[in-house]
């Protein structure tokens, strides 16, 4: 076998070769069509010398999204419709059915994931139709990509469409999410944080009469469950709020009381409601959103008035939104709902609420076990959140689901589930 000097000499006489010939021919060659003329026969003589192998080299990018057991195989999205045990109230609608939309996610090594969207059209105007087409186009690109870029595909998610459905935005997210941390064998609170396992939820009294309410929080605190909300702003006015919210004070006196008035009210009607409270000496816990969503002078004023802490909920929908709050004072918790923008944006509102020293309130829409037991991982992992409402998987006359937290009395717990979510369709 000829060593390296044989090879060199070798080679030297080839360029030599190849030079005399290019400058005869009209106009030469290029250098680059040199170098592609030349290096194949460098090469080979590099081999004859041992000094290199040739090899079949493949592109690591291509090869790791190929064969990767995090690949997504599939998405399938389906509608999730649930009967309530009893109509779900707000000031602007009432919903008899959740009409919500069940997601889908499998991974090349067969693991799935599982997401919810729970459009409300009295909360924000969004529904499951409007889900549904958001979602299902993702089936045109989504396949063949790799779970673990979950976050650089939700981006993509929202520019091809979720920006217009809060809702399917967190089921494609919570979809993805759930698949790759069940291949990874991590539960979602640990991902989260891992601050913590538990929290405590409040229950909902949703609109109706005064006798109705009473009624309501006798089922509530028979549950064990201390912190109650009520839903007002609802047509009857101020003095229909009022008796309502007497009524349930009667039943549960030292009931810490959440009044959620979903941006119903106008400023005189918020003040009148207000006074009247003040004159009964009722205290509230928190008034979340009475006042529209763009009101924040209004909010900053409310709260300055009555001296109750006030939540932003229908107001803050991005990190965007939690920093202007922040910077006009207009609220002093916020309220992070996935279904507003899904978790990306939830993580983005945390860290601000955090970072302005806002307290923080995890609720939802109208959401099965699923979707509430990944909020429920939200708020455990991250720790810190004052506030619960996770109660409507107990409105449900039904649940197609196996597993999810486990509730005793007003505890909730995920430290029972070891990887993603812990919930799968029956």
């Amino acid at each position: 076998m000829p060593g390296s000097s044989t090879m060199l000499s070798l080679f030297n006489n080839y360029r030599a070769r190849r030079s005399r010939s290019t400058s005869k021919s009209r106009g030469g060659c290029k250098a680059g069509a040199t170098f592609l003329v030349i290096a194949p026969y460098y090469q080979r003589l590099r081999e004859q010398a041992g000094i290199l192998r040739r090899q079949r080299v493949k592109s690591p990018t291509v090869t790791a999204t190929r064969h990767s057991p995090t690949r997504i195989r599939s998405f399938e999205v389906e509608p999730l419709d649930i009967p309530l045990i009893e109509p779900f109230g707000i000031s602007s609608g009432v919903q008899v059915v959740a009409r919500n939309v069940l997601v889908t996610v499998e991974l090349a090594d067969g693991t799935r994931g599982y997401g919810e969207a729970a459009p409300f059209a009295p909360y924000n105007g969004e529904t499951q139709a409007g889900a549904l087409r958001a979602l299902r186009q993702a089936h045109d690109w989504l396949p063949g990509r790799n779970a673990r870029t979950w976050r650089a595909l939700a981006g993509e998610f929202f520019r091809r469409g979720g920006r217009n459905c809060g809702a399917a935005q967190c089921a494609f997210e919570t979809a993805v999410l759930d698949a790759l941390k069940r291949h990874e064998r991590v539960p979602l609170w640990r991902y989260f944080g891992g601050a913590g396992t538990t929290l405590e939820t409040d229950m909902t009294v949703t609109t109706g009469s005064p006798a109705e309410a009473a009624a309501a929080a006798r089922a509530i605190v028979g549950r064990g469950i201390r912190a109650i909300k009520m839903k007002i702003g609802g047509r009857r006015g101020p003095a229909h709020d009022l008796a309502r919210i007497a009524a349930v004070l009667e039943v549960s006196p030292k009931a810490p009381l959440i009044l959620d008035g979903n941006a119903a009210f106008s400023r005189a009607g918020a003040r009148e409601l207000a006074m009247g409270m003040k004159k009964l000496g009722i205290v509230p816990a928190l008034l979340e959103q009475w006042l529209a969503k763009n009101d924040l002078d209004g909010a900053r004023a409310l709260a300055e008035e009555t001296g109750w802490l006030v939540a932003a909920d229908e107001g803050c929908c991005s990190a965007r939104d939690a920093r202007r709050i922040a910077r006009k004072q207009a609220a002093q918790v916020i309220n992070i709902k996935f279904m507003k923008a899904g978790i990306v944006a939830a993580l983005d509102i945390a860290r601000v609420a955090r970072a302005h020293r806002l307290g923080l309130m995890i609720g939802g829409n109208i959401e099965s076990i699923l979707a509430m037991t990944v909020s429920a991982h939200f708020a455990a992992g991250l720790g810190g959140f004052r506030f619960g409402d996770l109660d409507t998987p107990l409105f449900m006359a039904e649940n197609p689901f196996r597993g999810g937290y486990k509730l005793k009395g007003a505890r909730i717990s995920v430290a029972h589930i070891a990887a993603g979510h812990g919930v799968t369709p029956r």
